[in-house]
């Protein structure tokens, strides 16, 4: 039976069992049910690695939380306005905790403002008991630990956690589902400890990886006696994504400051701690990231040559070896990031390496597919315009970007006239990196006649 109609806009239920419980017997699509075990796997292995002294009820009902929200995101397609109505009832070993009021609202608040849906939670008493946290032993680290940073093989986590702190300061947790190498700084949360399956692929926004990024650096922070959380992305990435929202989509707040408070006061209701999300590098252009990191000591441009940005996973990168695509907005970021910071990649490096080229179909030589052509096109040409209205943006008056700058200020703490300063002397930088790296590329470069709104052959 599949969605119709005003089916889309009524409220979805997801009933979360324990292992072994009845599932809820109905032939309703807005009703699911998610046994954990089978539709929430925790990984033993890896779930061992929290198992540290401080590991409360708290934090493992949190993770399956985590998994029930994951569930419910992904299983129910999205309407063309938007919003869904979530309701998600989810067994918890610390009722007395997840009961109180102060929890709910904030759980609420926080996720309704992340992915623009309406949620509505309802816990109800497990009767199982937390796999873990019997064993309560130390945490032992070769150096006090002064800030954690959510770690991925990304540019920003290699160079804002260096530029944070000494590696042996720094608690680099992973929030990746697959085992990634370790790096200086990893220790005992490599990894998330749980898989969610069985949700039929149905939405793919999945606007709430964000919350589950930030709950699991939460919990790592918690059971290290960590306050301080430093969120890696620059400017562009964490602010980009709000001043030039992608048209008739809800506006994307994954890395934005306002996310942030919320998920803090969510925190501090649930587990009674003063953790807080830094942001040191919201008012740097990901280029001025990469610069300062070189002008480190013993920093090398080899160390972020060896990261990587590309979101594709599709066979276009995985042809002959893993490499990125070069063309989508992470990738032409990169590049742009990386040519005003004066590091150049091995040629070898993107799957579409010439951004030079006058006909897409030639920057495209390597890929054979139609299909896989159209949406490298698609991917690019939003990516290309992204970042060239993010470059105007430089040039809007006061009027224009006061929205902006009160909603980040007010996030922030920040006077509102220096949050202005800021965000227009942000978006300069990012206009003349974006600029230069364009000339870079030539006249003729098929990039250009994307901006001026064409897709394909330029002369098309």
């Amino acid at each position: 039976m599949t969605e119709t109609g005003s089916d889309f806009y009524e409220e979805k239920h997801l009933i979360t069992i324990e292992k072994g419980q009845r599932a809820v017997d109905t032939t309703s699509h807005n009703l699911v049910s998610a046994e954990i075990g089978k539709h929430i796997r925790f990984v033993p292995d890896i779930l061992d690695t929290f198992d540290v002294k401080g590991f409360a009820a708290k934090h493992y009902d949190l993770m399956v939380v985590q998994a029930a929200i994951e569930f419910a995101d992904r299983r129910w397609k999205r309407p063309t306005s938007w919003l869904r109505k979530l309701h998600i009832t989810v067994p918890v070993i610390d009722y007395d905790s997840w009961s109180r009021s102060e929890v709910q609202t904030t759980l609420r608040s926080a996720m309704n403002f992340l992915t623009g849906d309406s949620w509505r939670f309802t816990f109800v008493k497990a009767t199982d008991r937390s796999p873990i946290g019997s064993r309560q032993l130390p945490l032992v680290f070769d150096q006090t630990k002064t800030f954690a940073i959510a770690y991925s093989n990304g540019l920003d986590s290699r160079a804002v956690s260096a530029l944070s702190g000494a590696p042996a300061e720094a608690l680099c947790i992973r929030v990746a589902g697959t085992k990634q190498r370790r790096m200086d700084g990893d220790s005992y949360f490599t990894q998330i400890p749980f898989r969610v399956r069985g949700f039929k692929g149905k939405e793919s926004s999945f606007r709430s990886r964000g919350f589950r990024f930030a709950a699991i650096a939460t919990i790592a922070s918690h059971l290290s006696n960590i306050t301080r959380i430093v969120v890696p992305e620059s400017g562009q990435g964490a602010l980009g994504p709000v001043l030039v929202p992608l048209y008739n989509i809800y506006t994307d707040y994954r890395n934005f400051p306002t996310f942030f408070r919320k998920m803090e006061r969510f925190t501090r209701a649930l587990l009674g701690t003063n953790i807080r999300f830094e942001q040191p590098r919201l008012w740097s252009t990901k280029g001025e990231t990469m610069t300062a990191f070189l002008g480190l000591p013993g920093k090398k441009k080899e160390y972020l040559v060896q990261t990587r940005s590309c979101w594709q996973t599709r066979r276009i990168v995985n042809a002959e070896r893993r490499r990125q695509c070069g063309l989508c907005a992470a990738c032409l970021l990169r590049r742009m990031s990386l040519y005003a910071a004066e590091v150049v990649e091995p040629n070898d490096t993107y799957v579409i390496a010439d951004l030079a080229a006058v006909e897409i179909d030639a920057a495209l030589s390597k890929i054979a597919a139609d299909a896989d052509r159209d949406i490298m096109i698609e991917y690019g040409s939003v990516g290309a315009r992204h970042l060239q209205h993010l470059a105007e943006m430089g040039e809007l008056p006061d009027t224009a970007l006061r929205p902006f700058a009160s909603q980040i200020a007010a996030a922030t703490g920040e006077a509102y006239e220096q949050t202005l300063r800021n965000l227009r002397l942000m978006l300069m930088t990012h206009a003349k990196e974006w600029r230069a790296f364009l000339s870079a590329q030539g006249d003729g470069s098929f990039l250009r006649s994307w901006l001026d709104g064409g897709r394909h052959d330029r002369f098309k």
